[in-house]
């Protein structure tokens, strides 16, 4: 994928009559002469927003990240302000944003060009200082699923548009300008160890590292930050963000964003997208009232994404909201928590402690995982072992594994808390870092990380060429997923009932949807809990049992809508994979299925998935590089290879001393030289001449 095309697909009008012209305003405002502080309208009028789209905006992000990742860490960005200023950037914001609120990507040449003049004094407002958070009463772009008001506002109405806590579409736009410029500068300075809220990092790379890293490891480290992910400091914030930039402008937006509003997180809450960590509970009879949407307004989530939100696991539930940043909120997060990542970093230089007696890591510091082609066994040793620790972190919720002793891993844990309480303000207890042995199994993201002792036979090639097998004991390390945790979640999605032996209950969200609709939104579900649990060890274990809750489930319903009174014979009927139609007493549109179904009247029927446990995919062992970069890094990090003369010259400086030589000839060479002598003597030789 293209560096283009990359940028593009980042995850993330006219103006409307000033409030000031409003006689019911001024009683309102406790800020009346905040009222003039739109651009001049001649000042708009001599510039064009046509003639100022000249770069692509794709271009002009790439050259940022570019520039991020070849210059030096300790060198801050000065000024941030003429990437902020050029006007393409803003119409990528205002894209990424209407794509957020319509569920469509809008191109540039279908902006209006009324859209672009107000996006244009949105942008000089910003540049100049005069733009304020949260401002309703003077918007200078709106959203097109906005309704215009073109006729007098009730004060009513003014108060309540006032006081409703839905941010303006303004702010969004500023939000996604400064995220284009801001977060290049700071991923190349993010550590490694950090995959929350990460461009290119999910569980998913969590969970590998953690296959591939953490073996041997008996003792861990789970702490849980989350407390900077509801409250944060704003002095924090801006020492952590001036570190790097020094720009006034974007360090003056990002500071007034924490004015005049309550610090607060968003989770997830029974499928629905988010709910507010504080505020008041709205009442019954708001929650149960159906909303009609507009034309342009994106359709809600599907039940089978609101069903996969549920199992969102503890350390991904929470997002960070602060004050006005919007979208900027988890970004600013990683900012703060940056410090422990690089200060874990360095704790795990120092605690490295090499033993030669030991089997594994006694080759270096960086060498953390001894065996590439099976990273999950480690050989037992001695008593004496190499004493080393390893640190990740998805979002609040940090996992340390440390080969030592008990009092090793309190020792690190009274470190951190006293870290935690100086410099991130955080006041931590022993509840919140616990210490738990690798034997009682490590719940993180929903996986438990534990041992087994097992007894393989090593196959290896020995000297003269022979091959060597040997018995050998060890540990490796598994990582399956929590099936207690997914009957929570389905418990609590009211499609089971019981804690020992659990009975499914029918889906009545689906009630009133057809066979051919439930089976194809139960099937997303199962496909998405089928790749969620892609890297656990008992994924057939854990999926065949997801399948079984939803077939069970949707047989129930099926006998409650068609009247057959037991599962038993919506099976008899439907078959096992519920492909077959159903039809009720008196209804002889069964009959006439293949008919319909012909002139396409009604939808085919697919059958629930993972019916048997021969459909179900087996655990993905893919081996996960040690030290691992995401692909837009690694692209990157190529491109300014190829762009520095010095690699063209050191390269010609090799040919003209070393000659050319394909790789064919090196491997047949290295084959041969472990056949014939024997890998010990491939290791010595590769010592002497590194």
């Amino acid at each position: 994928m293209s560096l283009r095309t990359f940028i593009k697909h980042l995850p993330s009008n006219p103006l409307l009559v000033r409030f000031s012209s409003l006689h019911s305003l001024s009683s309102l405002s406790p800020h009346p002469h905040h009222q003039n502080h739109h651009p001049s309208q001649p000042q708009q009028n001599q510039q064009d927003p046509y003639a100022l789209m000249k770069e692509d905006p794709i271009q002009i992000c790439s050259e940022i990240w570019v520039k991020s990742f070849s210059t030096p860490k300790s060198k801050p960005f000065s000024n941030l302000t003429g990437f902020l200023s050029k006007f393409d950037i803003w119409v990528l914001a205002y894209q990424r944003s209407v794509a957020h609120f319509t569920g469509s990507f809008p191109t540039s040449s279908a902006i209006h060009s009324q859209t672009l003049h107000h996006l244009l004094s949105l942008r000089n407002a910003v540049v100049k200082g005069q733009f304020q958070w949260n401002m309703k009463t003077e918007l200078y772009i709106r959203s097109p699923i906005e309704k215009p008001i073109t006729e007098f506002t009730s004060k009513t109405t003014l108060k309540k548009l006032l006081g409703s806590s839905n941010p303006p579409f303004q702010d969004r736009v500023v939000q996604e300008a400064l995220l284009l410029i801001l977060e290049p500068v700071f991923e190349s300075r993010f550590s490694s160890k950090s995959h929350g809220f990460r461009l290119g990092r999910t569980a998913h790379t969590v969970i590998r590292t953690i296959r591939s890293n953490f073996a041997g490891y008996l003792w861990y480290l789970r702490g849980d930050l989350s407390e900077v992910l509801e409250n944060v400091d704003k002095g924090l914030v801006m020492h952590c963000v001036e570190e790097v930039v020094k720009d006034k402008r974007v360090l003056g937006l990002i500071s007034s964003s924490f004015r005049g509003t309550s610090k607060r997180c968003f989770e997830v809450d029974d499928g629905r997208k988010w709910k507010r960590g504080a505020g008041k509970r709205k009442k019954k009879s708001d929650e149960k009232r159906r909303k009609v949407l507009n034309p342009n307004e994106p359709k809600p989530d599907p039940y089978w994404l609101r069903t996969f939100y549920n199992f969102a696991p503890e350390e991904a539930a929470k997002v960070p909201n602060y004050g006005h940043c919007g979208i900027l909120s988890p970004f600013l997060a990683n900012v703060c928590l940056n410090i422990l990542d690089h200060m874990m970093e360095e704790k795990i230089v120092e605690f490295f402690r090499l033993s030669m007696l030991d089997s594994i890591w006694k080759d270096s510091k960086t060498d953390s995982c001894h065996n590439p082609a099976w990273p999950e066994f480690v050989p037992s040793g001695g008593k004496e072992k190499t004493r080393k620790m390893d640190y990740i972190r998805y979002g609040g919720h940090f996992l340390i594994g440390i080969r030592g002793s008990r009092e090793d891993a309190a020792k690190i844990r009274e470190e951190l808390i006293d870290f935690c309480s100086s410099k991130l303000g955080i006041k931590l207890d022993y509840s919140k870092v616990e210490i738990e042995h690798v034997s009682r199994g490590i719940l993180f993201l929903d996986h438990v990380i534990c041992h087994r002792v097992v007894y393989p036979t090593l196959h290896y090639t020995g000297t003269g060429g022979k091959t060597v097998s040997k018995k050998c004991v060890g540990t490796l390390l598994s990582v399956t997923a929590s099936l207690p945790q997914c009957i929570r979640r389905f418990r609590r999605l009211e499609l089971l009932k019981g804690e020992e032996d659990p009975e499914p209950l029918p889906c009545t969200p689906m009630l009133y949807s057809s066979q051919a609709h439930t089976n194809s939104q139960m099937n997303k579900f199962l496909e998405t809990m089928a790749d969620w649990y892609r890297y656990a060890d008992n994924r057939k274990k854990v999926v065949g049992f997801c399948a079984y809750v939803i077939r069970s489930s949707l047989a129930k319903l099926y006998a409650a809508r068609y009247k057959l009174k037991s599962r038993a014979k919506v099976y008899k009927i439907a078959s096992r994979s519920l492909s077959h139609p159903l039809r009720g007493k008196g209804n002889n549109v069964a009959s006439e299925y293949s008919d319909l179904l012909k002139l396409g009247l009604v939808d085919a029927i697919e059958g629930v998935q993972f019916s048997h446990m021969s459909l179900i995919p087996s655990c993905d062992y893919t081996p996960f590089p040690r030290v691992w970069v995401p692909d837009h890094e690694q692209m990157l990090l190529e491109y300014i290879k190829l762009q520095d003369p010095k690699f063209f010259s050191e390269l010609l400086k090799s040919i003209k001393t070393q000659g050319l030589s394909l790789p064919q000839n090196e491997i047949s060479e290295i084959v041969w030289d472990l056949k014939t002598l024997g890998a010990r003597w491939f290791d010595i030789a590769s010592e002497k001449h590194p």
